[in-house]
């Protein structure tokens, strides 16, 4: 039952993505704080209404391919990763996001514009379809991993049509992945431990690879459609 629930909800995706219920059954009112999440620091990246705030990476102005449907900033057509205009440094950083059956994209935290493309310098927190995705055949490149480097456990990630909550949490050289509640990565930059895995992956030959102290949030193009609300950051 719960596979044909999302395969008809994957079938509006392109149509309709506001039409979501919160895990508690009520209905969310994306993009908005509440007095205690301002009161805590909070802020939103993005307002629901229009792309403010957000560009492609390396340009000046947003990707034609990145629209605001229904509330949700989303890819709609063959476009460019997109960032934001500013940067952050120890952070917590929240969202929702909804993929298409067999979608790929990703987050990216820390990211610099020297590399030619935003993954040679920023780690990713993948976003995926697992069950219809290649990638998903991998723990270490399923939905919540630290793409290519950290494993997440199954049973997770909601099904492609559905919307997944995400957290990341920077502080310092510390990381923390979490999808739905649940926390599924845990690293330290520079550790050796990340330095081994780094060396046999293939970031080894990419020098900026997850060495920036402060960078962009990016959102990934990958010829996918994918959807994105409720972005809101806290400064750590």
């Amino acid at each position: 039952m719960r596979a044909v629930i999302a395969i008809a909800l994957a079938a509006v995706l392109p149509a309709c993505v506001h039409a979501q219920q919160s895990k508690g059954g009520g209905v969310n009112q994306p993009n908005t704080l509440t007095a205690a999440e301002r009161a805590a620091g909070w802020r939103l990246l993005f307002d629901g209404k229009t792309t403010s705030g957000w560009r492609a990476y390396k340009g000046t102005d947003m990707p034609a391919g990145w629209q605001v449907v229904d509330g949700a900033l989303t890819r709609v057509a063959q476009a460019a990763d997109i960032i934001t205009t500013e940067k952050f440094r120890d952070f917590e950083l929240s969202l929702e996001w909804n993929i298409e059956p067999g979608g790929n994209s990703g987050v990216f935290y820390r990211a610099i514009e020297g590399p030619q493309y935003i993954f040679q310098s920023a780690p990713e927190y993948q976003v995926l379809d697992d069950e219809r995705h290649a990638d998903g055949k991998s723990e270490v490149t399923s939905a919540g991993s630290n793409f290519g480097l950290y494993a997440v456990p199954r049973g997770v990630v909601r099904p492609a049509g559905e919307w997944n909550e995400t957290r990341i949490i920077v502080k310092g050289s510390h990381v923390e992945h979490w999808l739905n509640g649940r926390r599924v990565v845990e690293y330290e930059f520079g550790s050796d431990d990340w330095k081994q895995r780094v060396a046999n992956s293939k970031f080894a030959s990419w020098k900026d690879y997850g060495v920036a102290k402060e960078g962009h949030f990016g959102l990934q193009e990958h010829g996918n459609r994918v959807a994105f609300r409720n972005i809101k950051v806290k400064p750590l």
